[in-house]
């Protein structure tokens, strides 16, 4: 579907084009354009090579007469798109041209680009991955989200402790979207309902309008391009003229402050009852407008009714649009007048939904009296999908429970399909947090390993390795990702094991000047690159990787002598703004790092560095320098990963536990490319359920209580005592998330690393091979089996 045009662009033909844009677009003359302009200007030349292949995708689709896949999810984490649309374009070569020869740094104008404030992590960043694919496989595809004004927060230290700012990246004009003024419908809240001629009636108090904001998506050599529409909340009634006359200039503007506050911020703190009605709110929003979205596309196209689900496929992206199914049954039974058990159906079968979690309390529910009040009339039908349920296969479990409103059993019960990310997450599920369901519906889970897109995270963001790859086996990698095993041929070869070190070496300097100049932070590149970047989570025990950490601190000091493997320990992640023990954990590593890294007998062996406001840009420099990669979470609680695969397949061995993913990446790799330590899912339920476990194993261990006892003497917080009191006591007392239990193995697994590390052939080689045998885990295959298996979706070309 690539053009003539488009597959002869040159850089001279790109250049007259942003120069057009930039006079007529933006209204500047080169003598006085910033980077921002040239920025602007640069997006919209490109923006005008992904619009032809948008409208033919759309058309093809359309007079095909194909199967859509509609992908709703709280979060796209899509990164800066410059990097998407000329890597998928095939342009980015040409692009360093034109900005060249317009005395331009390419670096730098990309570099501009805010990242889109649009997700938090794995969750957002496996939905914009799913998007690449979709659109390089050619499966017809919307994406459906929220506009946020301000994201999830900017994250700052002071002090050491993590401060939330609001993100600003739609302060400028985001370029890439198309707004739609017509794509808009009433989204409502509260009231109640009432019976006429035997029909429900719902009767709202509050209504807002969610307006689309499309962004095309073009997949590899730009061969076909889907829609990521976001919603933006805005009111029925822009301004009480009436009100502002009276003098109320605060009521006159109340229409457009409650409507806004809808999509300002991703996760607004849900601690409080004003903060659940908002997420609830939030969640309802975009999950009505986009099955409102899809019906009517589909109405308009000439279908019935009653051949949905041959058209239309819908995944629930975790439980946050779990609102979908009674939504999509309230329209069919209230607007179009289709029985209620009827409608059930259909809604059913159209609906897929993927568990993110083993964790209980992370399944969304809600106080029953708030979601009545919020939702009355899907409270309702919920009580009516809970009792066909019940008819249906006799189960106890209800979905309006004890005083909440279930998501993820309202989901489940919902879905014709219900999918877990891991090979060993989905068993889990079946025998954890979904068991008795699992026994009522015992073929609806099955499982979709994740996976991640070549194109950003090895083509665009590591130059280095993808040329190296390039000269040693050919292109053809990025959309079949399974040749990187053609890699084998080389690992042994000492050429090949050559020019992978010094790839590393190269990625390696370009993240030391980055922090340089970012941070004023200097890096020895010689050191190893130990990096943990993640949501930060007591499961995903950043706290035992500093722990670890003092240790070897301490085991330095006692021996300085020793034969020490220099060490640069990076932290990457933002804590929830409410969740208190994890911002204790940023501030611990920070207070840490501040005492390691000003010790004249260690900081030429050991550092500490903690780069704020991890986001996808930043990922794209740490990742390709990345030597050692921590996949540390309990066993049995972290669900898949993503960044796991993103760092192997950059050539970073992983130490890690049997948990989600890394199970899987184990069994590509080889266990001699992976550092495998600490209990597995069995055993760790197992010891969790010893009482006293967490007091027993920190007195037998002289080297942890050696370590929890200098934080409770306030060795690295000023001789405060107290600072760590939530932590420590934490482990000591209950230690859930089993950081003692794991911890010597632990830390002699990294030993073993050290030790490794010292021998360059062999570590290059264990880099390599994780290379070499990562290509399962292209999100590409990912979405062929959602095709397959949940979606019944084909690619049109």
């Amino acid at each position: 579907m690539l053009d003539q045009n488009q597959t002869l662009l040159t850089a001279d033909v790109l250049r007259d084009d942003i120069s057009k844009h930039l006079k007529l677009s933006i209204g500047k003359d080169p003598e006085h354009a910033s980077v921002y302009d040239w920025r602007m200007s640069l997006s919209l030349a490109l923006r005008d090579r992904v619009v032809e292949p948008w409208f033919a995708s759309t058309r093809k689709t359309y007079e095909g007469k194909h199967k859509r896949v509609y992908y709703l999810s709280m979060e796209f984490l899509i990164g800066r798109l410059i990097e998407d649309v000329t890597i998928n374009l095939g342009v980015e070569d040409v692009a360093r041209a034109a900005m060249a020869d317009l005395g331009q740094d390419y670096e730098t104008v990309v570099a501009d680009e805010p990242d889109a404030a649009l997700g938090n992590g794995g969750l957002g960043r496996l939905a914009a991955c799913f998007m690449d694919s979709l659109s390089t496989l050619a499966i017809p595809a919307y994406g459906y989200g929220i506009r946020y004004e301000h994201g999830l927060f900017e994250q700052h230290f002071q002090d050491g402790q993590q401060i939330e700012t609001a993100e600003g990246w739609l302060a400028q004009r985001h370029v890439w979207e198309f707004e739609r003024p017509e794509a808009s419908y009433e989204v409502h809240f509260g009231g109640y309902v009432s019976e006429s001629d035997g029909k429900a009636v719902w009767h709202p108090a509050e209504t807002v309008l969610a307006s689309a904001y499309d962004t095309p998506v073009v997949g590899w050599k730009g061969q076909w391009a889907n829609t990521l529409r976001l919603w933006a909340a805005k009111p029925i009634k822009l301004f009480d003229l009436e009100s502002f006359n009276r003098g109320d200039y605060v009521g006159a503007n109340a229409p457009e402050r409650l409507a806004r506050t809808i999509s300002r911020v991703l996760y607004p703190d849900d601690t409080t009852d004003v903060g659940k009605e908002l997420r609830l709110k939030q969640e309802y929003f975009f999950t009505s407008a986009s099955i409102k979205d899809l019906l009517r596309r589909f109405i308009a196209e000439g279908y019935d009714l009653t051949e949905l689900d041959d058209h239309v496929a819908i995944q629930l992206n975790d439980t946050h649009p779990a609102i979908a199914g009674p939504e999509l049954v309230r329209i069919l039974v209230d607007e179009h007048g289709i029985d209620m058990t009827k409608a059930i159906q259909m809604a059913r079968a159209c609906l897929g939904y993927t568990n993110h979690t083993l964790l209980p309390e992370a399944l969304e529910r809600w106080p029953e009296d708030l979601f009545a009040r919020i939702l009355p009339r899907h409270h309702r039908i919920i009580e009516m999908i809970q009792d066909y349920h019940i008819a249906e296969t006799g189960s106890h479990v209800r979905i309006i429970d004890h005083g909440n409103v279930n998501m993820g059993e309202l989901s489940f019960v919902m879905a014709h399909s219900v999918n877990g990310v891991s090979a060993l997450h989905s068993e889990l599920v079946k025998q954890t947090v979904f068991a008795d369901l699992h026994q009522a519906y015992p073929k609806r889970i099955l499982n979709q390993t994740n996976g991640i897109t070549p194109r950003r995270w090895l083509h665009s963001c590591n130059p280095a390795l993808r040329n190296l790859i390039n000269e040693t086996i050919g292109t053809g990698w990025e959309n079949d990702l399974e040749k990187l095993k053609d890699l084998e041929a080389y690992l042994d070869d000492a050429s090949f094991q050559q020019a992978f070190d010094a790839a590393k070496v190269t990625n390696k300097d370009r993240m030391a000047a980055w922090l340089k100049k970012r941070d004023g932070i200097t890096l020895d590149p010689s050191a190893m690159f130990d990096i943990q970047i993640k949501r930060i989570h007591e499961y995903k025990r950043q706290h035992m990787n500093i722990l670890e950490t003092i240790a070897l601190w301490n085991e330095i000091r006692d021996n300085p002598n020793g034969n020490w493997t220099p060490r640069v320990k990076v932290f990457g992640g933002k804590a929830a703004p409410g969740y208190a023990l994890a911002k204790s954990i940023i501030h611990l590593i920070n207070d840490v790092a501040a005492t390691i890294n000003t010790d004249p007998v260690t900081r030429d062996y050991l550092q500490v560095v903690y780069p704020e406001n991890y986001n996808v840009s930043m990922a794209e420099i740490l990742i390709p320098a990345s030597d050692l990669s921590e996949q540390i979470s309990t066993a049995g609680k972290e669900a898949s990963g993503t960044g796991n695969m993103k760092l192997s397949l950059n050539g970073s061995p992983t130490i890690g536990t049997l948990d989600g993913a890394n199970v899987e990446i184990l069994e590509h790799v080889g266990a001699d490319n992976f550092f495998l330590f600490g209990l597995t899912a069995a055993e760790a339920q197992a010891k969790r359920d010893e009482h006293g476990h967490a007091r027993r194993a920190i007195e037998a261990n002289p080297r942890l209580s050696r370590v929890l006892g200098q934080i409770a003497q306030g060795v690295f917080s000023g001789g405060d005592r107290y600072r760590y009191s939530d932590i420590l006591h934490n482990l000591w007392e209950h230690d859930y998330f089993l950081v003692s239990s794991d911890f010597d193995s632990y830390f002699d697994k990294q030993r073993e690393v050290d030790g490794v590390y010292q021998d360059k052939a062999r570590w290059t080689r264990m880099a390599a091979a994780n290379t070499a045998r990562m290509g399962w885990f292209s999100s590409d295959r990912t979405i062929r089996g959602y095709a397959d298996d949940i979606w019944h979706a084909k690619s049109v070309i």
